[in-house]
């Protein structure tokens, strides 16, 4: 299989106010080499996909940001963790950020919130990948910390999740955010499917945790992975499916 041009990834590109030497696309499933469930374009390894396939999206997600400027890569584990320098394996981190152009940042999603940050001076750019548990467990506080800069000169995106209408929860989701903060209880509403279970706003859990910090210029937030087959969905697809890239970096 070539690296053809019509092999290569179908681009979103985030709506916000970022400096023009930063640079952030989200890929989706619409064109590429992966085939059957994973189709048509994922660069994760470990959901079962066809190594070669999986490789030869990776190469193309390379080439869309230039080979000059390796991808970070981060093997996610629903965790707080940040990290902030090159290595060539996969660290252990749930975001990663960087301060130069020597690489480009990436997360990998399928229903659970990619959101990607810069300042206004463009000097700074991070990624975070944040499930319920991520959000819970502090994710966006630990990338907001290592970024080390007035939250009010941080831009942040919203980029696909999925949304209230499709994500129900558990009482242990409820419970780990309203023990925390009382005033996350507006991010649940009650489950018109089985009683004592919640539809969670993950856009609403992140902007409360954003602006709880201080940050105030927000973007995006209008997506829903499971509504729309343009996005991977791990709850839609049954568990088995690709996981789309968010990646931003310094150009």
């Amino acid at each position: 299989m070539s690296d053809a041009i019509n092999l290569r990834p179908t681009l979103l590109v985030p709506d916000w106010p970022a400096p023009t030497n930063v640079r952030a696309f989200v890929t989706t499933r619409e064109s590429g080499p992966s085939q059957g469930d994973f189709a048509a374009f994922n660069t994760a390894s470990h959901v079962g996909d066809n190594a070669d396939h999986v490789a030869l999206c990776r190469r193309l997600l390379q080439k869309e940001i230039g080979d000059e400027r390796p991808l970070l890569w981060l093997n996610q584990t629903h965790g707080a963790r940040v990290q902030q320098f090159y290595q060539p394996e996969a660290a252990d981190a749930d975001a990663a950020l960087a301060t130069s152009n020597e690489y480009a940042c990436v997360v990998l999603t399928a229903d659970c919130l990619p959101v990607m940050f810069c300042n206004r001076a463009g000097t700074q750019v991070a990624v975070a990948h944040a499930g319920w548990r991520g959000l819970a467990g502090g994710v966006l506080e630990a990338t907001i910390a290592a970024l080390n800069t007035d939250p009010d000169d941080i831009l942040v995106w919203l980029g696909p999740a999925i949304s209230n209408a499709q994500f129900e929860v558990g009482p242990e989701v409820y419970g780990a955010f309203v023990a925390v903060h009382p005033d996350t209880a507006d991010a649940f509403d009650h489950s018109p499917y089985r009683l004592g279970h919640y539809m969670a706003d993950l856009y609403r859990l992140a902007r409360f945790r954003l602006e709880a910090l201080g940050v105030n210029h927000i973007s995006g937030g209008h997506f829903c992975t499971a509504c729309e087959s343009r996005f991977y969905s791990f709850r839609r697809d049954g568990g088995k499916t690709g996981r789309m890239a968010s990646v931003i970096w310094i150009n």
